[in-house]
């Protein structure tokens, strides 16, 4: 049985309690009066003699809600809330880093499963281990996303939750039988429900299938039934909550692709943590059944889907851009404008960088390497979810300090802590299921 070490154990918890401090500082620092932010703009005016354009554009944005005071007062009362916003949305998007880090490490497991691969068993308790994260980290992204509306004043991460807003807005009003926090809350509930049930028989399942009889396979078959039921239910919701939790901050905008890019960073980057998790126990002599052919499939799996990333992202951005029909390129616009260094960086570090580096074959039987370029790609991808909520709740008064990284932090620390927690559970080797002798000697 594995036991989390003292050190690792004490990693997380500084890591979880410098998060905490970094995250404080960030609520406590956004708080600003009118007044204070009237002086910041006139600074920054000071020092930028071209920014009237941006200064109108900002004030058209910010609705009619204020028709009674100036376009000044206007303007600043938009970049008040803004920078209100900016803990809240910090939180968000490390949570839905690592919620869906964990998603996508459950639907690889249960891809595994359904398809009977061979070579994977030895990898089934990491898979178990990283996706128990799961729950806690889909009720924070709940808390937030509902809480950031609640508590305080406009500082909805979902601006169709302010019916300040929804009031001048006759779009969102159209769409207000499906965005209102009722639907969303019953979704939510729905998603996580049935995420975390398959997640709680198939560990059960697989823990039982240890401690059976030689030759009884009854609770393998089992696992293979739910692991196919839940590939359906999966595909259904992950599109689902991806509109929910993600695309619907921005409520003028939609793409019929968005679910599958979603989905494809959730899954490199749940393949990369399996892969970095593998490769840090197997290093301590606490996965001797793994091999440099399992490290280096895994290492395969990041090469491919960093590709089918790129295809999507590709995809996507490509038919808006050629089609060039107002309602959708403002999506791109606002992130070329703005975000112009992460929105083209992340094809660096989720594409490139990866490319280069996994495509040959023995670079990805290297540990160190297979570790680095990880480390990468998780980089990419928290940015990939930076570029996707940061423009519509911050708009340009974004930045990676302290609220970012105490964020990451905080919710990192959490995450080991669950992690390396339930890896405590059970043996690390799943010894009855039917193809651990396959993945064992398993050699590519």
């Amino acid at each position: 049985m594995y036991t989390i070490s003292n050190r690792l154990k004490t990693f997380s918890i500084i890591l979880i309690v410098l998060g905490v401090l970094g995250v404080a500082y960030g609520f406590m620092t956004s708080h600003k009066s009118l007044e204070e932010v009237k002086t910041m703009l006139v600074e920054e005016h000071a020092h930028d003699g071209g920014h009237e354009t941006s200064v109108q554009e900002h004030t058209e944005s910010a609705g009619s809600e204020h028709a009674d005071v100036s376009q000044d007062d206007k303007h600043a009362k938009h970049v008040q809330e803004q920078i209100a916003k900016r803990p809240w949305s910090a939180m968000y998007v490390s949570a839905l880093f690592f919620m869906t880090i964990a998603l996508g490490v459950l639907a690889f497991y249960a891809i595994q499963i359904a398809s009977q691969a061979g070579w994977s068993p030895v990898l089934f308790r990491v898979m178990e281990a990283i996706s128990a994260y799961l729950l806690p980290g889909a009720i924070i992204v709940i808390l937030l996303a509902v809480g950031s509306h609640y508590i305080g004043h406009h500082n909805e991460i979902f601006v169709w939750m302010n019916p300040d807003v929804v009031a001048d807005d006759k779009l969102i009003q159209n769409k207000s039988g499906y965005l209102n926090i009722t639907a969303f809350l019953i979704r939510a509930i729905i998603f996580i429900g049935g995420w975390c049930t398959y997640w709680y028989f198939a560990r059960k399942f697989s823990i039982a299938q240890d401690n059976a009889e030689p030759g009884d396979i009854r609770n393998f078959k089992k696992s293979f039934r739910i692991a196919a039921g839940f590939l359906v239910f999966y595909l259904y919701t992950e599109s689902i909550m991806s509109w929910d939790w993600i695309m619907s901050v921005d409520p003028h905008w939609f793409s019929t692709l968005f679910g599958w890019y979603v989905f494809s960073g959730m899954i490199v980057a749940g393949i990369t943590v399996i892969a970095m998790v593998a490769i840090y126990l197997k290093g301590k002599g606490l996965l001797p059944l793994v091999n440099d052919s399992h490290i280096h499939d895994l290492a395969k799996y990041m090469f491919g889907f960093s590709i089918f990333w790129a295809y999507l992202w590709f995809s996507q951005f490509m038919l808006i851009w050629y089609a060039n029909i107002p309602e959708e390129v403002v999506y791109f616009v606002s992130r070329i404008e703005d975000y112009k260094l992460p929105f083209f960086g992340m094809l660096v570090l989720n594409f490139v960088f990866p490319f280069l580096i996994l495509m040959h074959s023995d670079y990805k039987r290297v540990p160190w390497f297979v570790m680095m370029c990880g480390v990468v790609i998780l980089i990419g991808h928290y940015v990939d979810l930076f570029v996707m909520i940061m423009p519509a709740t911050v708009g340009d008064r974004w930045y990676i300090g302290i609220p970012e990284i105490g964020s990451i932090l905080l919710l990192g620390g959490l995450f080991l802590l669950v992690v390396f927690t339930s890896m405590t559970k059970a043996p690390l080797t799943p010894k009855g299921n039917p193809f651990i002798k396959e993945s064992e000697n398993f050699h590519y």
